[in-house]
């Protein structure tokens, strides 16, 4: 499940992070210009014009039919977000309150329906 900017760097699609011009990229092997950042996780800064198609990710799903983006996935559980703005529908579904109007929870992942990743 993917929830960040991406980039397409010689014809591979990366994780991504904007920084001012440039873009960090990251991925999960070691390679040429990249730095171990931590264990498994290697790091590579690009200028403005080295890469293409800066987008950003947002993956959503329909949980217990109501509307949710998809924040993680840790085995057979997705970390979700409501989207559906009414806070007793949200408190009925036991979500926590994350943040003022904010409700996120972990749904089984076999519950999940609709899961659509968007580019936007």
């Amino acid at each position: 499940m993917r929830d960040g900017y991406v980039v397409t760097w010689q014809g591979r699609e990366y994780d991504a992070s904007p920084d001012g011009e440039n873009v960090r990229i990251y991925a999960p092997e070691p390679g040429a210009g990249f730095e171990e950042s931590r264990p498994g996780r290697f790091v590579r800064v690009l200028r403005q014009g080295e890469f293409s198609d800066l987008t950003y990710v947002r993956t959503t799903c329909t949980w217990r039919g109501q509307p949710f983006i998809v924040l993680a996935e840790a085995d057979a559980w997705l970390r979700v977000e409501y989207t559906g703005g009414r806070s007793p529908v949200a408190q009925a579904l036991g979500l926590e309150e994350f943040d003022f109007g904010v409700y996120q929870g972990w749904a089984p992942a076999g519950e999940v329906t609709e899961l659509y990743e968007h580019r936007i």
